[in-house]
C-alpha cells in the first residue's frame, strides 16, 4: 500500500533524492521548505506521515509541530542538525513520534518510517472496541448497534471513551467531571448521573455502565 508523506526543509536539495529512495518502498514523498505553507497544506490534504526539520525559516520545527498538533495527530518524525539532547525531548514534548539526527542514512529514515506508521495504526486499531452487537470506533467517533450508527452527543462520546479506556477502573462523579471538562453549566453530581442514565438508554446495554454504590461507574465487560 502507498503510503504520502509530507517533508517540511528549507533544504532544497534533500527532497528530490529521497523522494528517488523512498518510492522503492512505496513511499509518495511530497516537500514544502515554509512550514507555513506547510502547515496550510496539511491542513488541506491528507498525508500519513510528517518528515519535519528543526532548523526551519519563520518558525522553527518545535512550533511548526506544536501548530499541527494543534489540529492533527498525523504522526511526526523531525530532523535536526543538532545533537543536543534536550531538542530531542523538546521535539517529543512537542508531539513529535520520532527523531532523527542529520546527517542519516535514508534506509535508517525508512525503518524509522515503517515503525512509526506501524505503531499509529496499531493506535488506531486499539481504539475500536467490539462489545456484542455493539461497535464503538473512538477514532471516527462513532458508536454503532447492528451496523447503525447512534446518535451520541460530544459529552455522552466523551463519556464512554473515558469508561472504555479504563475497563473495570471504578470513576467518581468528580472524577468524570474532572476529566469532562465539556460539561460547564452542569457541574454537580446529578448531572453525571443524567448523563450516565442517557448514555445507558442510547446503547441500550445498561449493564455495561455499572453504578458501585457509593464510588461511581465503571464500564464491564463480562
Amino acid at each position: 500500500m502507498n503510503r504520502k508523506l509530507l517533508i517540511i526543509d528549507d533544504d532544497e536539495k534533500l527532497a528530490e533524492p529521497l523522494q528517488l529512495y523512498l518510492s522503492r518502498f512505496e513511499f509518495t514523498l511530497d516537500s514544502e521548505t515554509n512550514p507555513l505553507d506547510a502547515i496550510a497544506r496539511l491542513n488541506q490534504e491528507a498525508f500519513d506521515l510528517v518528515i519535519l526539520d528543526v532548523m526551519l525559516p519563520q518558525i522553527d520545527g518545535f512550533e511548526t509541530c506544536r501548530r499541527i498538533r494543534q489540529f492533527s495527530d498525523i504522526p511526526i518524525i523531525m530532523l535536526t542538525g543538532r545533537g543536543d539532547v534536550m531538542d530531542r525531548v523538546v521535539g517529543l514534548e512537542m508531539g513529535a513520534d520520532d527523531y532523527l539526527p542529520k546527517p542519516f542514512e535514508p534506509r535508517e529514515l525508512v525503518a524509522r518510517i515503517q515503525n512509526v506508521l506501524k505503531r499509529s495504526i496499531e493506535s488506531r486499531q486499539a481504539d475500536i472496541y467490539q462489545v456484542g452487537n455493539l461497535t464503538v470506533d473512538l477514532n471516527r467517533k462513532l458508536v454503532e448497534k447492528d451496523g447503525r450508527t447512534l446518535n451520541i452527543t460530544s459529552n455522552e462520546l466523551a463519556l464512554l471513551t473515558l469508561l472504555i479506556r479504563n475497563q473495570d477502573k471504578v470513576f467518581s462523579r468528580d472524577e468524570i467531571m474532572h476529566e469532562l471538562r465539556g460539561i460547564d453549566a452542569d457541574i454537580y453530581s446529578r448531572a453525571i448521573d443524567v448523563l450516565v442514565s442517557r448514555l445507558r438508554q442510547k446503547l441500550e446495554r445498561a449493564e455495561l455502565i455499572r453504578t458501585v454504590r457509593g464510588s461511581g461507574y465503571q464500564f464491564v465487560v463480562r
